[in-house]
C-alpha cells in the first residue's frame, strides 16, 4: 500500500504542477532588428551599440536584468488599445519600469540609415514565434528628435500592416516600403499585436532619412551612431536629463545594428527575472512526471495478486 499511496501522490504532484501554469507562459518574444530597435541594440545582442553612451544610460535608468530580456518588452490585455493603455513619453518602454531607459530623450541613439520612400526588408527577431499582426508607424514631418514619444508625433495610421508574416530563421519577414517624405532623424514604432496571446509588443526604432546614401539596394540596414547633434537634447529644451549621459561625438559607433549577434533560438532567451520563457519546460517536466505516476498507479492496482494456498 506504501508504494500504491508513493504513486497517487506522484500523479496527483504532476497533475497539479501542470494545472498552475500560468496560461499565457508559453507566450512570443522578440523585436525589431532591422531597423534596429533600441531594446535590441542595448541588449545582450547589441555588440558594440550596447556599449554605446545611449545605451549605457539606458541600461542605468532601467531595472536590472533588463538588457538581458531585450524581447520581453510586452503588455498584456491591451487588445488594440494602444493609445489609452500606453501613456505618452513611455511608448518606447510599453509604459513599463523595467524598461524606462528606453525611454530617455536623447539624440545618439544607435540609428539605421534609410532611404525615405525605398524599398526595404523589415526584419522582427522571434526567440519564440507566435501568430499575431504587426503595425508600423512613422513620426510626422517635422518631429524633433531628443524629446520623449508621443502618440501626437505618430502618424495616426501604420505605413506598413502585416499578419502571420513568413519566418526566416530567427526572424519575420515583413517586406515593405520606407515612408517618403521624410529627412534626417525620426522613429519607426512597431507593435506587434500578438492573436495566439494577450500580450501586445512595442519597439522604437531610431532611423536616419538620408535620400543621398543610395537607392533600394539599401535595404539592409547601414547603421550609424553619429548624433546630429554633439549634445543630447530633453524635452525642455536643455541638455539630456534623466541621469543620460552626453552623446558620443562624431565618429562614435558605427555599423551598431551589423553588431547583433545571431544566435540559436534557445540560447537567446530573456534571464530569468524577465519570465515567460521557461514555463515550457517545467511544464514538461510536470506533464512526464504526472504520466510516470499514473503508469505507476495502474501497474500496482491492476497487478496479479498472490494467491493463498489452502492447508
Amino acid at each position: 500500500m506504501n508504494k500504491l499511496r508513493m504513486a497517487a501522490v506522484g500523479a496527483l504532484l504532476g497533475v497539479l504542477i501542470a494545472l498552475s501554469l500560468p496560461a499565457g507562459a508559453a507566450s512570443a518574444h522578440g523585436a525589431l532588428t532591422a531597423p534596429v530597435s533600441r531594446a535590441a541594440a542595448c541588449g545582450t545582442e547589441g555588440g558594440k551599440a550596447a556599449r554605446s553612451a545611449a545605451c549605457r544610460a539606458a541600461i542605468a535608468a532601467s531595472e536590472p536584468g533588463a538588457a538581458a530580456a531585450w524581447d520581453n518588452l510586452r503588455v498584456a490585455g491591451v487588445n488594440g488599445r494602444d493609445r489609452a493603455r500606453i501613456p505618452n513619453g513611455k511608448l518606447c518602454s510599453g509604459g513599463l519600469a523595467q524598461y524606462a531607459g528606453l525611454d530617455l530623450p536623447r539624440v545618439d541613439w544607435p540609428a539605421t540609415q534609410v532611404t525615405p520612400g525605398a524599398a526595404f526588408t523589415f526584419r522582427y527577431r522571434t526567440t519564440i514565434p507566435h501568430a499575431g499582426t504587426f503595425r508600423l508607424y512613422v513620426t510626422k514631418p517635422g518631429y524633433q528628435p531628443g524629446k520623449r514619444l508621443r502618440w501626437a508625433d505618430l502618424e495616426s495610421a501604420p505605413f506598413l500592416s502585416v499578419t502571420d508574416p513568413r519566418r526566416t530563421g530567427n526572424a519575420y519577414v515583413l517586406p515593405g516600403r520606407l515612408p517618403a517624405g521624410r529627412a534626417g532623424r525620426h522613429v519607426i514604432y512597431t507593435i506587434w499585436q500578438n492573436s495566439s496571446t494577450a500580450d501586445t509588443y512595442y519597439s522604437c526604432s531610431d532611423v536616419v532619412f538620408q535620400p543621398s546614401i543610395g537607392t533600394e539596394k539599401t535595404t539592409e540596414a547601414r547603421p550609424s551612431e553619429q548624433a546630429s547633434s554633439p549634445t543630447a537634447v530633453a524635452a525642455d529644451g536643455g541638455s539630456a536629463g534623466d541621469g543620460d549621459e552626453p552623446t558620443a561625438a562624431a565618429g562614435g559607433v558605427p555599423d551598431a545594428a551589423e553588431e547583433l549577434e545571431p544566435s540559436p533560438v534557445a540560447a537567446q532567451e530573456p534571464a530569468a527575472e524577465a519570465g515567460g520563457s521557461r514555463w515550457p519546460l517545467i511544464a514538461g517536466i510536470a506533464a512526464t512526471l504526472g504520466v510516470i505516476g499514473t503508469i505507476g498507479l495502474l501497474a500496482l492496482y491492476y497487478r496479479p495478486r498472490p494467491r493463498h494456498r489452502r492447508g
